[in-house]
């Protein structure tokens, strides 16, 4: 047979083509076994990671979850919360809670004879929970395209906002005190809360920014937070989940159930007025005038100047500075402690 004609069969192709493949594999160089496994450890918990991307299964959503979850916990353990020092943390365990005891607390007296029962008037103050949720959305697609990376920031940035939440709440209830009822049918900050015959005021009149005196050394806060469920972090990633089933969409989420409320209006002092010595005096003095029903000091004195940012240079000038504008010294230095919130600008 000619040589032509030989390679004219498709048999002996074949025989050629496949003699070539093991040709090269034979003098192809082995790669480097340490090489090998840093290649395969570069891919982290992601261990579905293909040469085109991610192959989303159960041990990456999970791997995920984890990573969001660290997330989420930097972001709320990055951030120190301010309500607790003006609010008492109140534990709830049905939908509302009756605080139907705020009222006068009868003073104590010299045991003769027997003793005298006094009862306390109820108020009727309840504070209902609310339920509160934060959810994202995060679309398949973008975990497939291995580009999940972009939602770790986001996912530290709801943690911080579920550590301010109570925040938020706490001192957006108290700058709405002077137009809110508290236990005794008056608003929070008022100039005639009813004690005994007469009434008693504990705002100052005024149309700038609001600031406060507070005194939060007892058992019970000027203001309530009251927690039913704590926040936190959820995901719905199941195949079967509806966002996931219809619009191929994880949700990662946090929700929790709580409410903010009044204690005693008279553990604080409100003023709209100016910033300045004369001003902080008078609502200091107010403060320590404070008496039950009975004509007894209740023992109250401010230990916290609280005020928004536009405040903030006149609250230090007040009550840090060594000496006054006159250069005299500075009675007032150090007699409360101050509290810039950037909820109350």
């Amino acid at each position: 047979m000619k040589l032509a004609q030989l390679f004219r069969q498709p048999a002996l192709w074949l025989a050629v083509f496949a003699v070539a493949i093991v040709a090269a594999i034979i003098h192809m160089p082995v790669p480097d076994a340490s090489a090998a496994a840093l290649t395969l450890g570069d891919l982290g918990p992601l261990a579905g990671l293909g040469l085109l991307g991610v192959t989303v299964d159960a041990n990456v959503l999970r791997n995920l979850f984890t990573g969001f979850k660290a997330a989420f916990k930097k972001g709320f353990d990055g951030v120190a919360p301010q309500w607790d020092q003006i609010a008492t943390r109140v534990p709830s365990t049905t939908s509302q809670e009756d605080y139907a005891w705020l009222g006068d607390m009868p003073a104590i007296r010299e045991w003769v004879g027997d003793r005298v029962v006094r009862g306390l008037a109820e108020s009727g103050y309840t504070i209902k929970n609310k339920s509160y949720e934060l959810t994202v959305g995060v679309k398949r697609d973008k975990i497939e395209d291995d580009q999940y990376g972009i939602y770790t920031p986001l996912m530290q940035d709801m943690g911080q906002r579920v550590r301010q939440f109570p925040d938020k709440l706490v001192f957006g209830l108290l700058k709405d005190g002077f137009t809110t009822l508290c236990y005794d049918g008056q608003y929070f900050f008022d100039n005639d809360h009813p004690v005994g015959q007469g009434v008693v005021s504990n705002v100052q009149a005024g149309a700038g920014n609001p600031w406060f005196l507070l005194d939060t050394r007892h058992s019970l806060k000027p203001l309530i937070y009251q927690e039913r469920k704590p926040f936190e972090f959820i995901p719905m990633v199941k195949p079967d989940d509806e966002m996931v089933f219809t619009r191929a969409e994880y949700r990662y989420g946090t929700d929790g159930r709580c409410n903010v409320g009044y204690g005693f209006w008279q553990m604080a002092f409100a003023s709209k007025a100016a910033l300045d010595a004369t001003n902080f005096n008078a609502g200091y003095a107010a403060m320590g005038a404070f008496k039950d029903e009975a004509g007894e000091p209740l023992g109250v004195l401010p230990n916290l100047l609280v005020c928004g940012p536009s405040n903030r240079e006149a609250a230090l000038t007040v009550v840090k500075a060594e000496r006054n504008a006159n250069g005299a010294t500075n009675i007032n230095r150090d007699v409360v402690d101050v509290l810039v919130v950037p909820w109350l600008a």
